[in-house]
């Protein structure tokens, strides 16, 4: 019998799978507090959890009784924290430079990520720069935006020196738009990556609605339901909604308006409208219900960066009515899976919402196309995008 021989196996010709990171997240908001940074950060830490990644969530006390959560792939560190003024729901991290060089001298991670930039988000990016770890962050918030919403339009220019500060001083800053990133990059912003958000497909679809809920609302077959769902604050444009409900009123149709919410504005709307229905802040499985069942959702805002609530309602299988910035320019398309108003018409909006309920057939035939648009915004698909950053930022670093 003839010698053989065997063929030596090269180990590069079997590269090894994706590896698993130590990841240390940063951020001053996390679940059961209910807003777009915590709701969409929670889905991405998920999403890294099931990609073999190890997060360190490192974030404030909530409350008194609040108490760490440690598994397999998530360790939460917990540290101290005061109630955010005008948000006291919302807790601020109090500068903790020295516990975080601590934490991580005794165990480094890979990549320090920032969500927000409040003290506990600068003492991080003091730690990391102490112990050389590469660091990203995200722009989360229009904080410059709001200033002048508050009475404190003059802090505008100092806000932005001091997040461009923040946001320069890290290896990649993530946007979820095209549009934030041409206006960061106007303003002196460096080493921006443009990540979208996500959205959970099987939590947020039509299958959802649910008609004894529309029957609670006084809705009918013939009843069309408009939702606003969102903190009730001066920043989020909502008498734009409010001058909808009465433009549609007038017209004579079957409308009903559904607030879905809370903040300081809702006491005074609730008084002034008592025909609108206010069910409060809902989990995101109530509020799955509550989009399914609507037949429009009118956004107003101009002052996010995003706005994952579009990117819901959309999943959700019901039109969008916004003006055309954020998550609605990327992701709206005027007469497919919804309407979008120029941000220099303030006055436009509710003539949109006039025209739409006006041509009933065109709101049926958008309707039947809206989910398509956002089926494939998975949140492991968004995960893998964070993940190539994170992979730069260890390079370079």
């Amino acid at each position: 019998m003839e010698n053989s021989v065997e063929t030596p196996i090269v180990l590069e010709d079997y590269p090894a799978s994706r590896p698993s990171l130590r990841i240390a997240v940063v951020t001053e908001t996390w679940p059961p507090e209910v807003n777009g940074v915590a709701v969409t950060l929670a889905k991405l830490v998920q999403a890294l959890g099931h990609r073999n990644h190890d997060v360190q969530l490192i974030r404030p006390r909530q409350t008194k009784s609040d108490v760490s959560v440690n598994d397999s792939r998530l360790e939460e560190v917990l540290m101290r924290g005061m109630p955010i003024p005008r948000y006291p729901e919302l807790k601020l991290g109090l500068p903790s430079k020295k516990t975080l060089v601590k934490t991580w001298t005794l165990r480094r991670p890979d990549v320090v990520h920032i969500a927000t930039e409040g003290p506990l988000g600068w003492s991080a990016l003091q730690a990391a720069k102490v112990l050389k770890l590469p660091v990203t962050s995200d722009f989360r918030t229009n904080f410059q935006s709001y200033s002048k919403h508050y009475g404190v339009g003059w802090l505008r220019k100092p806000i932005v020196a001091y997040l461009r500060k923040f946001h320069n001083a890290t290896a990649f800053t993530m946007v979820p738009t095209n549009e934030l990133r041409r206006s960061l990059s106007e303003n002196g912003f460096l080493n921006l990556k443009v990540v979208s958000r996500g959205v959970d497909t099987k939590l947020f679809n039509l299958s959802k609605r649910d008609p004894a809920l529309r029957q609670s609302w006084g809705a009918n077959e013939n009843t069309k339901v408009l939702i606003s769902v969102g903190r009730m604050a001066p920043e989020k444009n909502l008498e734009q909604v409010l001058n909808s409900f009465e433009a549609l009123r007038f017209m004579g149709d079957q409308i009903k308006l559904v607030m879905v919410g809370d903040g300081p504005l809702k006491d005074q709307f609730q008084q002034k409208y008592p025909d609108i229905i206010f069910p409060g802040m809902l989990s995101q499985a109530q509020l799955s219900v509550y989009y399914a069942s609507s037949d429009l959702f009118v956004f107003p805002s101009q002052t996010e960066t995003f706005g994952n609530v579009t990117l819901e309602a959309l999943a959700s299988g019901i039109p969008v009515l916004a003006f055309d910035c954020a998550a609605a320019r990327d992701w709206v398309k005027s007469g497919i899976n919804g309407w979008l108003v120029a941000e220099n018409n303030p006055a436009g909006f509710a003539a949109q919402a006039v025209s739409i309920f006006k041509n009933p057939h065109l709101l049926a035939q958008v309707t039947q196309s809206t989910q398509k648009q956002v089926v494939h915004l998975d949140w492991d698909q968004i995960a893998e995008q964070v993940e190539s950053v994170f992979g730069d930022a260890i390079r370079i670093r």
